[in-house]
């Protein structure tokens, strides 16, 4: 069953990056990212209470719970420089960098967790990073000024950071509830955006948000809730280093939706790095 959630994970997280687009668009990307946490801290504590996991909390021991907190800290600067980088950049440009945090994640399955290697995620991860590098050449006809990499630097901080989520998120939802754990984590996240948002003084320009872009920020925090959900329930019962890569396919979901709804164009060269990522991909299953 970790399977599928894994899957559903991959589906929901591919569409969060189209919504989160279209609703950061005309928005600052912090205030954007700290009203989508109201949404996902709703939804994830609706299903704490609807499942009844909150009559094991007394459980949760205190090394667990230390985990929780600092895979929260660790999603909610993710997020930070992931929707930042959305609002510089590319979405078929930014994704592929981000999901590279597959190839840390692994590393430090195999370093932390003691997860074994196989010769087939040696091959996928040298498919993965040549594919990444691939995806996100610029063109001939693109300038390379310092605003314009701007994206890259979010970008890249973002896949680090979701490495260490992925990692920490592994040992602290242990003997956990799923539902409980995402739960944890998500108000570590909440209390985080907003902190940035009010430091910023950015929470005044909620007023000025329009109605188009509050539907998307909603959708894409209810997507956000869902894909959290299946993945820590994958997490919690399969191996990090497999169920991460699966997880990551939401590239292909993204990237799909990208063309068909933002009209972001791709490459050849392009479109053979994605060849090559998701190739990258189904090969560290193995």
């Amino acid at each position: 069953m970790w399977l599928l959630y894994a899957f559903g994970s991959a589906l929901f997280a591919g569409m969060t990056s189209i919504l989160a687009k279209i609703g950061v668009k005309n928005i600052d990307s912090n205030l954007a990212t700290a009203l989508r946490t109201i949404i996902v801290l709703i939804f994830s504590w609706l299903m704490v209470f609807i499942v009844g996991s909150q009559y094991t909390m007394e459980a949760v021991s205190a090394h667990s719970l230390v985990f929780l907190l600092l895979s929260g800290g660790a999603t909610g600067a993710s997020w930070l420089c992931y929707f930042k980088a959305l609002q510089l950049g590319d979405i078929n440009k930014v994704t592929p960098i981000d999901k590279s945090s597959t190839i840390l994640t692994i590393l430090l399955a195999f370093l932390i967790l003691g997860e074994i290697p196989t010769l087939w995620m040696g091959i996928g991860i040298i498919l993965l990073i040549s594919g990444t590098y691939l995806m996100i050449q610029r063109r001939e006809s693109e300038h390379s000024d310092i605003k314009s990499k701007s994206w890259l630097f979010y970008a890249v901080l973002s896949a680090v950071f979701a490495a260490l989520t992925s990692i920490l998120g592994k040992v602290g939802i242990q003997g956990v509830e799923s539902n409980l754990g995402t739960a944890i984590r998500t108000i570590v996240v909440f209390v985080m955006a907003w902190g940035i948002v009010f430091f910023q003084k950015k929470h005044v320009f909620i007023k000025d948000i329009d109605l188009k872009s509050w539907i998307f920020i909603i959708l894409s925090g209810l997507a956000t809730g869902l894909s959290w959900l299946c993945y820590y329930r994958a997490l919690q019962e399969g191996k990090a280093s497999v169920v991460v890569p699966i997880d990551k396919l939401s590239i292909v979901v993204t990237i799909t939706f990208s063309c068909l709804f933002l009209k972001e164009s791709l490459s050849r060269k392009a479109f053979a790095g994605l060849l090559l990522v998701i190739s990258g991909t189904i090969l560290l299953l193995f």
